[in-house]
């Protein structure tokens, strides 16, 4: 009985890891504004992190392969100016940047490969969240040539809750039909509750150009991963080749109409 009893607990206690781990994954550019004014302050924080974002469950995040800003058609590296922010022995990342020029900032970060047990592959998502400055609304449609990313057809600030948000997912620059596209609410206070799991994590297709859409129901941040498969394996210390899975993550915010 004893016997039947653990190995009971154990095949529980292995579905729940799996279901856990199998939960989305969102690459996570949080500004600490999304839109500067003349009035506001002219430095804005940026959190970078690898999280479940309703959940609030972090992952562990190595030192990017590539953090910047594209404005005004041009590559900033910012690499070397982010922090490590320890978050219960998670590493995140953060940095502070001054905006001395109108127009849109897109920010972004390429992560080092993340290794997922449960899926059996490795995770790199290429985000980006856009940042308007002073005033001049030029440059948010703009692609920023990561290996795959998000191209908003809608203006990804200005948005009030119940908008539409549309976006075409892209892989080198070219659409991908059928893109499988997840939406996450960053659930910061944990104030909302799934009342079911497919709460948690809304699941949408694009057509056949590579076009979705999705209509906000809550004020926040809210964030869109397309996700694809790399034509490239990377080799695990196990010594075999894993798939890879590209995220085209992209993060917009929303405000109530009051």
């Amino acid at each position: 009985m004893l016997r039947k009893a653990i190995v009971s607990f154990l095949s529980v206690f292995i579905i729940l890891l799996f279901s856990i781990n199998a939960q989305a994954h969102f690459g996570m550019i949080i500004p600490s504004d999304d839109i500067v004014t003349k009035e506001d302050s002219k430095t804005i924080s940026l959190r970078i992190s690898f999280t479940h974002p309703f959940e609030g469950q972090l992952m562990n995040m190595a030192r990017p392969k590539q953090f910047g800003v594209f404005a005004k058609g041009k590559n900033t590296s910012l690499l070397n100016t982010l922090k490590e922010i320890k978050v219960e022995e998670l590493s995140t990342w953060s940095t502070e940047f001054q905006i001395n020029r109108p127009g849109d900032h897109i920010f972004y970060v390429e992560p080092e490969p993340y290794w997922e047990p449960a899926e059996g592959c490795f995770i790199v998502h290429y985000t980006k969240v856009i940042v308007n400055a002073l005033g001049m609304e030029e440059g948010w449609d703009e692609e920023v040539g990561l290996k795959t990313e998000i191209a908003p057809l809608t203006r990804p600030y200005g948005l009030w809750t119940g908008n539409i948000f549309k976006g075409i997912v892209k892989v080198d620059g070219k659409p991908v039909p059928f893109a499988e596209v997840e939406v996450e609410y960053y659930n910061e206070k944990k104030e909302i509750q799934a009342p079911a799991d497919p709460f948690i994590t809304q699941v949408i297709k694009a057509d056949s150009n590579g076009i979705f859409s999705y209509a906000m129901p809550k004020a926040g941040w809210w964030g869109f991963a397309a996700l694809n498969e790399d034509t490239r394996k990377i080799k695990h210390k196990d010594g075999k080749e894993y798939p890879v899975e590209i995220g085209a993550v992209l993060w917009v915010k929303t405000y109530d109409m009051k």
